[in-house]
């Protein structure tokens, strides 16, 4: 049995697809307060359902026992519910599920993170605290650091507004980054359930190629036909957002902007094909996807 915690999130929910169709039995932790239509899908493709939260301990206990393998995506960033903070959700949280599992004899525990973008900022603190916990604990473990995930750094959500076609750049827009869809991330996590393998391994996840930001606009222009009006924030500016934001979530967002301002980030994906090998969605098939039928 699996138990995936964050299974209504974006990449928790695409791992349940996987894993079910691959013949795993799961089970999806919920909250009383998830999206019901995400549970009801949940439940017609054969998860079962368990309801809590990682903010409460015993409900925690009781929806590992049975369980020989925890994956957890779980955070707060992108669905924000009534007592949910990077505090609560990313570290505490976390770290109790981590505690658990161990007592509960988890085989293996499977955590998605980050790699190192900006040190200073709650969310990546709570993922390096997590992330020693599990190395800590005994059990095997398996925790993959996916960058920027192109559907979410490459949408209007953070300003990357392609059908308005207008854009906000962080920096110049000349740093490159492997950008990669979190539909790979979950098939990485998915081969790496019963895999020896990639037990006590770190592993740094990115797309196939490294773009900027202006190669990204580039792409775009292309596909939809039309110039893009383009605003670049510098970084500074970024910077100055990060140490001013009264909200460790929106100091996160600004300190995860400044980095793409600041310098490259591209993965050397050798290891992880080597022990995951996955077909790596490109940005071209992205902007292909979101782009059809807007060209003037």
């Amino acid at each position: 049995m699996v138990l995936i915690v964050g299974s209504t999130g974006m990449v928790g929910n695409e791992i349940c697809e996987l894993l079910v169709g691959e013949g795993k039995t799961i089970r999806a932790l919920v909250r009383k307060t998830s999206d019901p239509e995400k549970i009801k899908r949940l439940k017609e493709i054969g998860a079962e359902i368990f309801y809590g939260d990682l903010k409460d301990r015993e409900s925690i206990q009781k929806a590992c026992k049975g369980c020989q393998i925890v994956i957890s995506t779980a955070s707060c960033t992108l669905s924000r519910q009534e007592g949910d903070s990077i505090q609560t959700v990313d570290q505490d949280g976390q770290l109790t599920l981590v505690d658990v599992a161990k007592k509960e004899g988890i085989e293996h525990f499977i955590f998605v993170s980050f790699p190192e973008l900006s040190p200073d900022i709650p969310l990546e603190q709570a993922k390096r605290q997590v992330e020693k916990k599990i190395q800590e604990s005994g059990m095997n473990y398996t925790i993959l650091q996916p960058l920027y995930f192109m559907e979410v750094w490459l949408s209007p959500a953070v300003g990357f507004n392609y059908p308005g076609k207008e854009v906000q750049v962080f920096g110049s827009g000349d740093n490159k980054v492997s950008w990669i869809s979190f539909k790979d991330v979950a098939k990485f996590v998915a081969k790496s359930v019963e895999n020896a393998s990639v037990y006590n391994s770190i592993l740094p996840l990115g797309g196939p190629v490294a773009l900027s930001s202006k190669e990204v606009i580039k792409l775009f222009e292309d596909s939809i036909g039309e110039k893009f009006k383009v605003t670049n924030i510098p970084s500074e500016s970024l910077e100055e957002q990060k140490n001013s934001a009264p909200d460790p979530i929106q100091k996160s967002f600004a300190g995860l902007m400044s980095s793409i301002a600041q310098r490259n980030h591209v993965i050397d994906m050798e290891e992880a094909m080597r022990k995951l090998p996955v077909q790596l969605s490109k940005v071209e098939d992205y902007v292909l996807s979101v782009t059809r039928g807007q060209s003037a």
